[in-house]
């Protein structure tokens, strides 16, 4: 009997501690001490010889703004920027981009922005000097401000 006894208050002790321990680990993921989304660094990618210089999402006006830069070695005309995601829609730039030059394109959302992160895919659409249409992927996560 004395080794039941034993057993059990082991196992009583231990069930006790790992309680105490995941509800200490509830507390933290509940007042987001364990929120890794707020550690991550913002970034905007964009295909290679395109640059995103800088980047804005306003969730009081619903608006995502990018600063765009050319690399590619040619002048981009037509030129065109949208958002996936609930930012259906876009934006172009009626100039076209200039090489080596940069373009601020504002792209209104049409659904509230709502959460603190945003997260979504950026996909551009341009026409280089040899006239072949091109389509480039990036993609954007930033803080909502």
């Amino acid at each position: 009997m004395k080794k039941a006894q034993a057993a059990m208050e082991f196992l009583m002790t231990y069930g006790w501690a790992i309680l105490v321990v995941l509800l200490a680990i509830a507390a933290l993921a509940y007042f987001g001490v364990l929120n890794p989304g707020k550690y991550l660094p913002s970034s905007c990618t964009l295909g290679t010889g395109l640059s995103c210089t800088d980047f804005k999402v306003d969730g009081t006006a619903n608006t995502v703004t990018l600063v765009i830069r050319n690399g590619i070695g040619e002048d981009l005309n037509p030129f065109s920027v949208s958002i996936a995601g609930d930012c259906v829609g876009g934006a172009s730039a009626t100039d076209g981009l200039v090489d080596g030059e940069q373009e601020t394109i504002v792209i209104s959302c049409g659904s509230d922005i709502t959460s603190s992160k945003f997260k979504e895919d950026i996909i551009m659409t341009y026409t280089g000097e040899s006239l072949l249409p091109h389509t480039k992927a990036g993609s954007i996560s930033t803080q909502v401000e």
